[in-house]
């Protein structure tokens, strides 16, 4: 049985942003995970993963969302906090 400390904790807080904010613009259109991962040529538990914030993106991987969506990539990220 898995304990708090065993938990899977999110690679970041830009990675749970902009989670959130596929997950806002999915449902905005109406799309279920499996209709959109079906547009952008991802596996459906990909993108919950990236929805729930447990995964880091590649830039190809935003690039199809992006696409998916039928948004600029930067709708995605534009005001994502920066990590130093």
């Amino acid at each position: 049985m898995p304990t708090a400390a065993s938990a899977k904790t999110p690679p970041s807080p830009a990675a749970v942003e902009f989670g959130k904010r596929v997950r806002r613009f999915r449902e905005e259109q109406g799309l279920s995970q499996e209709a959109l991962a079906a547009r952008c040529d991802i596996h459906w538990t990909f993108l919950g993963q990236v929805e729930r914030g447990q995964r880091s993106i590649r830039l190809d991987n935003i690039l199809k969302i992006a696409a998916g969506l039928e948004l600029q990539p930067g709708e995605l990220l534009d005001g994502i906090p920066i990590q130093r």
